[in-house]
């Protein structure tokens, strides 16, 4: 786990490449990086945006709000669950539960936790976001959406 943890830190997902100079390294088939990689939901096998937005739709999230979360952000980003935004700043995900159930509706941004979120407050939050990026200069526009 952590080799891919430190791939991933290091190119911002796991190639394939990475995958099989892991597997090399530690001696084990491939395959066995491959099913660790399918397992857990935190490593990423394709660029993703600077911004990572990982939306809980498990139960508590789910009957306080989640659904309507991401229909707010994808109406604001203008992109689906599974999907980066055209200038590469943010990527959209639906996961499993990331145990913070009692301020729930939430979020994971990269590695912060945004809790007790209704759609105002996340759009208010990724405008902070995209205006951070845009007056530093922190992105990296791409061709298409993904």
């Amino acid at each position: 786990l952590s080799c891919l943890w430190i791939a991933q830190e290091t190119d911002g997902w796991v190639s394939l490449e990475a995958m099989e100079y892991i597997a090399q390294l530690l001696e084990i088939p491939v395959t066995h990086v491959y099913a660790v990689i399918g397992f857990y939901s935190m490593y990423q096998t394709k660029p993703i945006g600077q911004h990572h937005i990982q939306v809980c739709h498990t139960l508590s999230c789910e009957l306080r709000g989640a659904e309507e979360l991401i229909t707010a952000i994808e109406n604001q980003l203008g992109i689906k669950a599974g999907q980066t935004t055209a200038d590469g700043l943010f990527t959209l995900s639906r996961v499993e539960c990331l145990a913070s159930c009692g301020t729930a509706p939430m979020c994971q941004i990269n590695r912060t936790y945004y809790e007790n979120l209704t759609p105002e407050s996340i759009n208010q939050l990724l405008d902070q976001l995209r205006q951070q990026a845009m007056a530093s200069g922190d992105h990296m526009p791409t061709q298409e959406v993904r």
